[in-house]
């Protein structure tokens, strides 16, 4: 089961790769189903946003508790930012307050410029900071699948879908008072 899942998070990851690019050209070109897409991402953004936010705190939890991979300090500072948020979202859809996203937005933009840099790092740019982990520093790959699915092109993942949901919550509400 544990080499199962090890497997299993890169192609869900590739999958999604996929999915949000196939999005992403729907929504710009305005194809006829991306006004449906919209529709039904901004009526339940609260859920997709907390189910989006809580799988990537698992997955982070899973590689270095149950995996044994030891967080960079870039790791730890993208869970410094990503962590709370599924917490915002929960609360959010218990108290039903539709602010949330202007909360979430700052988190996930440093989230993700951190796993932008640390995914660039992993490419072979120079490293601007001097980053240690147990055993080595934050160039240590644990996963690579697909030529380019890291730990941190996970986590950039997670916060593309994010700032995606916050941009397809703004197209709903503009449609709606229109």
């Amino acid at each position: 089961m544990f080499n199962t899942f090890l497997l299993l998070l890169p192609w869900i990851t590739l999958v999604s790769h996929i999915v949000l690019v196939g999005i992403l050209v729907a929504i710009v070109s305005r194809l006829k189903w991306s006004k449906g897409l919209v529709s039904l991402v901004g009526q339940r953004y609260l859920l997709l946003g907390l189910v989006i936010s809580l799988s990537a705190v698992l997955g982070s939890l899973f590689y270095s508790e149950v995996a044994g991979y030891a967080p960079c300090v870039l790791c730890w500072w993208q869970r410094v930012f990503l962590y709370p948020v599924p917490i915002l979202f929960a609360v959010a859809m218990y108290k039903k307050d539709h602010k949330v996203l202007q909360y979430v937005a700052p988190f996930v933009v440093i989230a993700g410029i951190i796993a932008l840099y640390q995914s660039y790092v992993y490419v072979g740019g120079s490293s601007l900071l001097p980053c240690t982990a147990e055993e080595g520093d934050c160039s240590k790959i644990f996963v690579k699948s697909f030529g380019y699915i890291t730990i941190p092109a996970m986590s950039l993942t997670v916060s593309l879908y994010l700032l995606l949901l916050i941009w397809i919550k703004k197209l709903y509400d503009k449609n709606r008072n229109t």
